[in-house]
């Protein structure tokens, strides 16, 4: 986290988006993260683009990094569209980063099975993204 830095522009969610979904047509893509802070796009181009990526069985696992409402809102959305998860961070914590990674690591190659059975071992970040995905299937009816 020290050496990760930002440059002036504005956001370009859409495109990894969409990035996401033509990689995906080329070689399955079993889940996409996103670490960021704000959103300037519009939000329903990106809520389409993630219901895109749902379609395919491509998730979003979207880590936000403060608290800013709007970046919040649209986060969840992405999550809960693609069928993935958004959870917070703090930004002092490159620990918990570590662990949410590797929490979805574990979904990407094993599934809700395999995150649920390390959630139950380990609790932590294997918990909370287990906890989101259940609550956005609760959401959605599923």
């Amino acid at each position: 986290m020290t050496a990760v830095q930002c440059l002036a522009g504005r956001t370009q969610i859409g495109r990894l988006l969409q990035h996401a979904r033509s990689e995906n047509a080329k070689k399955k893509v079993s889940a996409l993260v996103f670490i960021g802070d704000c959103v300037e796009e519009d939000v329903d181009e990106l809520g389409h683009l993630a219901g895109e990526l749902k379609l395919v069985g491509v998730p979003c696992f979207i880590f936000q990094e403060g608290h800013e409402p709007m970046a919040t809102r649209a986060f969840d959305q992405i999550a809960r569209l693609s069928g993935g998860a958004h959870c917070r961070f703090d930004a002092g914590s490159a620990r918990q980063l570590k662990d949410l990674l590797g929490a979805v690591a574990v979904y990407a190659s094993g599934g809700l099975k395999a995150l649920s059975e390390r959630s139950t071992r380990e609790g932590g970040a294997a918990k909370q993204l287990h906890d989101r995905l259940r609550l956005s299937d609760h959401r959605r009816g599923s």
